[in-house]
């Protein structure tokens, strides 16, 4: 997808990008951003394979889930967990300049079919893809579409399998042929917020811990870390309570308990924290369109400390 204006264009000429809209009121002042491609049709599932509760008619039913999981369900979930990361390592060594990210769905979608998993994220609510795909400023939700990666770009992978009842996700941000020093440092440190998030994690702890450690070392860099989207619990259901923001405030007041199941996956930015969404409903972008990176792990509470699932 063409990503840059004919050198010749006047502002009230009608936009490159086909939208019909001058380009002044569309893309002028935002080319070398990510734009939405074209979206190929929904991927199906054989017979076979256990479906969610929505594959059908997109819309998940709704009911009480203790965030103390039993033994059976976490180790239903260590399974679950096991796949999504496996998952996401395969669709991540086929990252490279040149390929689309529908691409990288159609290879994740066959990997968890070899693996008798449903890809949780299809037609979840509507959404239509297999996996999301967040490319250099799009901070989450991305579809895959026909745009192909480019050379220094950065892309987000998540993954998300349902297997034996449960729901397992985690996520990585991948480097697309040579990146420039400042993504690299972001990446990295992305990773590092993650990892000091899932070190806080304490039985008899509040949940702030975890944002309070992960904001901390952000912040240190001088990166943003985004309040929107934020971890959640997991199990049975794909998305449910308790919140684990990113980012310290006193309102995560619940206490960590063993057994608990939840993610912890911080949104770490360049510069605003702030997001704009795409007219598709689904994709955040960072206010400025500077780069975004995140990574995530499903982990469950122990005496101790946590035990990170979706850890190969």
């Amino acid at each position: 997808m063409t990503r840059t204006a004919p050198a010749n264009l006047k502002s009230n000429d009608q936009c490159w990008c086909g939208s019909g809209r001058k380009y002044k009121r569309c893309h002028k002042g935002s080319e070398g951003r990510v734009r939405p491609g074209r979206v190929s049709p929904m991927l199906t599932v054989p017979d076979g394979i256990v479906p969610t509760d929505y594959y059908l008619t997109g819309r998940p039913a709704r009911r009480d889930e203790p965030m103390v999981k039993s033994p059976e369900i976490i180790e239903a979930m260590r399974r679950a967990c096991r796949i999504a990361a496996e998952v996401l390592a395969v669709t991540g060594e086929a990252v490279a300049p040149g390929i689309t990210t529908d691409d990288l769905d159609r290879i994740s979608h066959q990997a968890y079919i070899d693996r008798g998993a449903y890809p949780s994220t299809l037609n979840y609510h509507g959404y239509p893809k297999s996996i999301c795909t967040s490319v250099n400023e799009v901070i989450c939700h991305g579809i895959p579409d026909d745009r192909p990666l480019e050379d220094g770009d950065i892309v987000n992978i998540d993954v998300t399998a349902y297997i034996g009842g449960v729901h397992g996700d985690c996520n990585a941000t991948f480097l697309v042929g040579e990146v420039d020093p400042e993504s690299r440092r972001l990446v990295e440190v992305t990773r590092e917020c993650r990892d000091l998030g899932i070190a806080a994690v304490k039985p008899g702890r509040p949940l702030s811990d975890i944002g309070r450690a992960i904001q901390g070392h952000a912040e240190v860099h001088g990166y943003g870390v985004v309040r929107t989207f934020v971890g959640h619990g997991i199990g049975e259901q794909f998305h449910l309570p308790p919140n684990v923001p990113h980012y310290f405030t006193e309102s995560a007041s619940t206490m960590m308990k063993p057994g608990m199941t939840f993610t912890v996956e911080p949104m770490i930015t360049l510069g605003s924290w702030r997001e704009k969404m795409w007219d598709n409903g689904w994709t955040a972008v960072t206010s400025d369109g500077r780069r975004t990176a995140q990574f995530e792990h499903t982990l469950v509470v122990t005496e101790d400390g946590a035990e990170v699932l979706t850890e190969l």
